[in-house]
């Protein structure tokens, strides 16, 4: 269910929706552009079934009661623009036996407010080096809505898959006749735990282009710089010492070895992490979810991590 603190009038809006994923890249791009345009909240899906917590908190030598993810709508309005904005932000995925609910709750209450059009952003890990500009690929629900993207220097990506909300929310929107519209930011595959300002400036560029946005994306450059400056540090260690070879792409096991150098900056989001614990906990009862657990695993790089723990599922005949 969601909960509404006021119905505000839109004209002709476009939905912007988020949630964690790699590098970040989706959930920075859309909570960047809320701060920025001073977006005023106004309603939220009660976390209600959506969200099964996995885990105790604990404070100050205390547990503390379950504390749940917030999902929120926000609102912008400007008689400068053709459309107004319906900014969702969710702070973590559902669960994911619930993932297709809660895209049809939010596109129904964002249906009465006039929305026709959503737009989300996701990551494109590829084989690049961090100090490249990164590309932007699109996917969309119609081909018509693809039609200027060489205008806008999106390429169009023509299969594959897009996991988590991020993907499935356009998928449920075009099934109940909306249109929608994915940006997904290029980043490298070494860096997919770590989040990418530069990979959300990227996105969020090119969505203000579509719908004749002006915004000042400065802060974005700076920790961009930030982050590439640290990471540089560990990738030119590598280079000095001969193990890499400076017009190729990082390989696979020089990727290894910068993760493991930047484990101080790398963080898998909360939400992951908590989805991959659960994913454990019912694999151990019911072995046929150790594909979904193996595919999550993969999904963040992080198969090599939890590989014993993984392989002991079907040591110990959990089936």
């Amino acid at each position: 269910m969601f909960k509404l603190q006021k119905e505000p009038k839109l004209n002709s809006p476009y939905l912007v929706a988020a949630w964690p994923g790699m590098g970040n890249v989706a959930l920075k791009a859309a909570t960047y552009l809320r701060e920025k345009l001073g977006a005023e909240e106004f309603g939220e899906i009660e976390a209600g079934g959506f969200f099964h917590p996995v885990g105790a908190s604990i404070k100050d030598n205390i547990i503390e009661i379950p504390k749940f993810p917030k999902s929120k709508f926000y609102y912008w309005i400007d008689k400068k623009v053709v459309h107004d904005l319906v900014i969702f932000l969710g702070e973590a995925q559902p669960s994911l036996e619930k993932e297709y609910e809660f895209a049809c709750e939010i596109l129904d209450l964002v249906g009465k407010f006039g929305v026709e059009r959503v737009y989300t952003f996701a990551a494109m890990p590829s084989v690049m080096e961090h100090t490249n500009e990164p590309k932007v690929w699109g996917v969309v629900t119609h081909s018509s809505l693809a039609k200027d993207f060489r205008d806008y220097g999106v390429s169009l990506m023509n299969q594959g898959q897009i996991s988590g909300m991020n993907g499935l929310l356009l998928a449920v929107a075009k099934e109940k006749g909306f249109q929608g519209i994915c940006l997904l930011g290029e980043l490298p595959y070494y860096t997919i735990q770590i989040e990418n300002p530069k990979s959300s400036k990227a996105v969020l560029e090119v969505l203000c282009k579509m719908v004749g946005l002006e915004l000042d994306t400065s802060e974005l450059d700076s920790q961009a710089k930030q982050l590439e400056e640290e990471i540089g540090k560990f990738v030119d260690y590598f280079k000095i010492h001969g193990v890499h070879e400076q017009k190729k792409p990082i390989s696979d096991e020089e990727i290894q070895k910068i993760k493991e150098s930047l484990g101080a900056h790398t963080k898998i989001p909360d939400s992951a992490k908590e989805k991959i614990q659960k994913l454990f906990q019912e694999a151990k009862k019911d072995i046929s979810k150790a594909r979904e657990l193996k595919a999550e695993l993969d999904r963040w790089d992080i198969y090599k991590q939890y590989e014993d723990k993984f392989l002991d599922l079907f040591k110990k005949g959990h089936h």
